[in-house]
């Protein structure tokens, strides 16, 4: 699939902030006046701004509110709706500890819920394609997930969770790019079964379908050499997950250093989850590559 910046901005950013909001509604920190403030902005910049930057990428964004009309059966409706809802309660919750020194219970944890299944449910629009095996897999909501936390907890300061999360998330991280590789080869799908001619017997492209570009190839074909990926899935693990794990984990002493080495290490998994979704997006094999020799 085609890389595009703003679908890589608003799952990197969009994780990050509802991370945030996950970990705010459950009370951690339990902060309250400037301090609160300070954190619901951090996470409401990152939120809202990756929600906006996904609507770059339309071709038409006035017409984004229709999306949430079809919600019976669009994950991108459901993203949608669960969005806005689980702003509009962190809201309300960020009122009262920001204005009112309070914390309601029942309503942070209502928010802290509807923020993780906003990331869920972003995870299933491209879960759901079956057209993309390496997306079509339990895996993929679950990286989602364990990014959003492992960066909520990075950003809300969770010193005792963020290690294990991180952890957990690097692990997951492996667990899809081992199992994704395979995926196209394993779901059985090649030219003989695209083009329905299998039957016939060994199936060839003779010549490309046409000697320009279209928008399938455009948007749908992008092939990534493999010492290229490797080089950058490195990269990814080491700033996405082992050098922030390495920083928040360092016996430093002092509260200026403690806080420097933690505001790398959210900077750092922030490149590396970036790097991780340009690799997301650029090695998604979608299966009409095979009508044009491209698989």
């Amino acid at each position: 699939m085609h890389p595009a910046p703003s679908v890589i901005l608003f799952t990197t950013l969009s994780g990050l902030g509802f991370g945030l909001l996950f970990f705010l509604g459950l009370g951690q920190p339990a902060a309250t006046g400037t301090v609160a403030f300070v954190f619901y902005l951090i996470a409401y910049a990152l939120a809202v701004g990756g929600l906006l930057a996904s609507t770059f990428h339309l071709g038409r964004p006035e017409r984004a509110w229709r999306a949430f009309t079809q919600w019976q059966t669009s994950w991108l409706s459901r993203e949608g709706i669960c969005a806005v809802a689980s702003l509009l309660v962190m809201g309300l919750y960020a009122l009262g500890a920001v204005f009112l020194d309070s914390h309601w219970t029942l309503l942070g944890w209502l928010g802290a819920a509807l923020s993780l299944a906003t990331v869920f449910t972003t995870s299933m629009i491209y879960t759901q394609l079956k057209t993309v095996p390496r997306w079509n897999t339990a895996l993929t909501p679950v990286m989602f997930l364990s990014f959003s936390l492992a960066g909520g907890a990075l950003l809300a300061g969770a010193e005792t969770l963020a290690p294990w999360l991180l952890a957990l998330a690097g692990a997951v991280q492996l667990a899809y790019w081992a199992k994704g590789d395979g995926a196209l080869a394993a779901s059985g799908t090649d030219l003989a079964t695209a083009t329905g001619l299998g039957g016939r017997g060994t199936v060839r492209a003779f010549e490309p379908p046409h000697t320009g570009s279209n928008y399938l190839l455009r948007e749908f074909v992008h092939v990534v050499g493999r010492k290229h990926a490797q080089k950058l899935r490195v990269i990814a693990f080491a700033l996405g997950f082992v050098l922030p794990l390495l920083m928040i984990l360092a016996p430093v002493h002092g509260f200026v250093l403690k806080h420097v080495l933690a505001a790398l290490a959210v900077l750092s998994h922030m490149a590396g989850i970036a790097v991780s979704r340009w690799l997301f997006f650029a090695q998604a094999e979608h299966v009409v590559g095979l009508y044009y020799g491209k698989r």
